[in-house]
């Protein structure tokens, strides 16, 4: 079976993933910011000790062994934050599986963070999943909490349950009527963080945006992911309403996304920034029934295939800048020919 980012799921024509991640330290350390490398060994030969006792088929991996290029692809596939990689200093491993819907980060930013994906709106699902690892662990590991304050984390915005639900979704029609920014603004009025796919503000990045809680204090797991649950629901509502608004001219939304796919189809060589743009538009195309030259399941290897690392681990070797417009275009037609 294909891993979960090449899958669809609940309401993927919206949601393209959700995630659930809770962040843990351990009793008699210091936090990571004032943790020493002799201390941060120690946490990662604790952890590395009992996964075969979690399971899951959770393999210990030490980030220093990991190549340039799989560090770019497992961020681009979201398992593991750019902050985990481009910080230097340190002593830092994955738990990683092989369906790769299980990431464990040690000696982030947190000694431990869990972190469980799915395709679409999986939300409750994997709530329970990860309080089921969690609880796994709990039994092993010594964690900081406190009767009053809950788990005790580096950030002060994690304390309490050190609980964040997320969905990642696609909104290009609430772009191209102009009523994006009013429905965020609703979003962010409910209490969510509203973000681009890699945390850098809101600007466009394929009409992608990251939804996910902000309180973690004072509220339970489960108001939690009902909480984010909602507030997905009425983004998918509001999406598919402005959809159906642009269906209204068939033949200007026909045209519009028609040519995105001609030019990503035909390019010689594209950037992976106008890739991205493109694909947007294509997905929404493909999502309306118009585009019949795509499905699902191929969107979601051009989506995949066409980012800088995952890219260079699909043809097996590292490219250049150069060399990249001119594969990624190649590999966009091998996949659209499939």
């Amino acid at each position: 079976m294909a891993n979960w980012y090449l899958q669809n799921g609940k309401d993927s024509d919206v949601v393209i993933s959700s995630r659930v991640r809770l962040v843990r330290d351990l009793q008699g350390f210091r936090f990571l910011n004032k943790c020493s490398k002799e201390e941060q060994e120690k946490i990662l030969a604790q952890v590395k000790e009992m996964v075969p006792s979690l399971g899951y088929g959770l393999k210990y991996i030490n980030l220093e062994d990991i190549d340039d290029v799989t560090k770019l692809s497992l961020v681009e596939k979201h398992l593991i934050s750019p902050e985990f990689v481009m910080e230097s200093k340190g002593k830092k491993a994955i738990l990683l599986n092989e369906e790769e819907n299980i990431c464990i980060m040690l000696n982030e930013e947190d000694h431990i963070k869990l972190q469980v994906f799915s395709s679409g709106q999986e939300l409750e699902n994997l709530m329970n999943l990860i309080v089921e690892i969690d609880e796994k662990l709990g039994e092993m590991l010594d964690y900081s909490y406190s009767e009053k304050f809950g788990y005790l984390t580096a950030s002060p915005i994690d304390l309490g349950t050190g609980m964040r639900a997320s969905v990642i979704v696609h909104l290009p029609a609430l772009t191209i009527t102009g009523n994006l920014a009013k429905v965020l603004r609703v979003v962010t009025n409910f209490g969510m963080s509203v973000k681009g796919i890699y945390g850098e503000g809101t600007q466009n990045q394929g009409d992608l945006y990251q939804i996910s809680n902000n309180q973690t204090l004072g509220i339970t797991e489960k108001e939690i992911i009902a909480n984010v649950k909602n507030i997905t629901e009425k983004i998918i509502e509001q999406e598919r309403t402005a959809r159906k608004m642009l269906t209204k001219n068939q033949l200007e939304i026909e045209d519009r996304v028609y040519r995105a796919f001609g030019t990503l189809t035909y390019a010689r060589k594209i950037s992976a920034e106008e890739c991205r743009e493109l694909l947007s538009e294509v997905k929404l195309g493909t999502d309306l029934g118009i585009i019949k030259e795509l499905d699902d399941g191929k969107i979601k290897k051009l989506e995949l295939y066409t980012k800088t690392g995952n890219l260079q681990k699909y043809v097996g070797k590292t490219l250049d800048g150069y060399e990249r417009e001119i594969k990624r275009a190649e590999v966009i037609k091998q996949i659209v020919a499939e």
